[in-house]
């Protein structure tokens, strides 16, 4: 039997990992954190199996029996992908498993954002509504999906079910494609600089890569109508931190929902926490892919990917 080993099992949140199991000599490790470990723990192992682990070509060049690297995600950004190519090596990701969990978290951030869903709670749960004299209160100005114009960044799998429920809640809804790449589709395409300009709701869903990294920065939010809604549930490193912070406390931009960040955990002094208009924007630690039947999903896939290799 070959040797498997996970490298990040708390990633799959208490799952029930015996599909993967049953697949060979497996060994999980809570957390990894290092090369070192990386290589320690994986010197006789054919098959790594990592979320977000680094997996580097240091690494794998102190790994002479590695025969398959899988990834337990969409996105392989933390695999020194040509380094696997070059020792002929698969590198297998998890295609589609999140597209219903990240798009719904994607609606429902845009919903909230709208409703101002965080700050009618608070009101309400601090007592103040009940001390009122009146039966309403609004003191955030609140407004419908309906009517409005969607601009998506990335028609994917993710991009494209976000684009359907989009088109479902009532708006017009428009891309731009980050790869070039040019295909018939449902929706109009746009360049990304008149997407900006014309959407009231842009949302990413692009890989991380060299024409995405730092895609979104303060003059790509200059573009953008200060009334209009930004969410990132794609990677960290595609929209600027710091010139969305500025932007939404200056009123150069209506909301934002974030649930991937430049370093993961955030860091302690991150813009995103200095924040001084904190009810325009949602913060979220990186799950939006992570409802419990998205993860049994992903879990079959990797077992999919490690039983067609064998």
């Amino acid at each position: 039997m070959k040797k498997i080993v996970f490298l990040d099992e708390y990633s799959m949140s208490g799952c029930d990992l015996s599909r993967i199991k049953a697949l060979g000599d497996y060994v999980g490790y809570e957390k990894t954190h290092t090369t070192e470990e990386v290589v320690e723990r994986c010197k006789d192992a054919e098959i790594i199996i990592s979320n977000k682990v680094l997996v580097t070509r240091e690494a794998m060049e102190q790994l002479p029996k590695l025969e398959l690297i899988c990834v337990a995600a969409t996105g392989v950004n933390n695999i020194d992908v040509k380094a696997a190519q070059e020792r002929g090596i698969p590198v297998k990701n998890a295609v589609g498993y999140s597209t219903h969990a990240v798009a719904e978290t994607t609606l429902g951030s845009v919903l909230a954002l709208y409703r101002k869903v965080g700050y009618y709670d608070r009101y309400v749960k601090s007592g103040d509504y009940a001390q009122s004299d009146v039966p309403f209160h609004f003191g955030h100005a609140t407004h419908q999906l309906y009517g409005k114009r969607w601009g998506v960044i990335g028609l994917g799998n993710i991009g494209r079910e976000v684009a359907r429920l989009a088109s479902a809640f009532g708006c017009e809804v428009a891309y731009t494609s980050t790869s070039g790449a040019a295909r018939e589709e449902a929706y109009p395409a746009l360049p990304l600089e008149e997407l900006l300009a014309w959407a009231d709701v842009v949302t990413i869903h692009c890989p991380l890569n060299e024409r995405t990294r730092g895609l979104i920065g303060r003059a790509e939010i200059a573009r953008m109508k200060p009334t209009a809604l930004l969410v990132n549930v794609a990677r960290g490193g595609i929209v600027d931190e710091a010139a969305l912070v500025e932007a939404l406390d200056a009123d150069r931009l209506g909301g934002a929902a974030i649930d991937v960040y430049e370093k993961e955990p955030m860091v302690p002094n991150s813009p995103l926490l200095k924040i001084q208009k904190s009810e325009k924007l949602l913060l979220s630690p990186h799950n939006a892919w992570s409802p419990v039947e998205a993860i049994e999903v992903l879990i079959g896939c990797i077992a999919e990917n490690i039983s067609k290799a064998q």
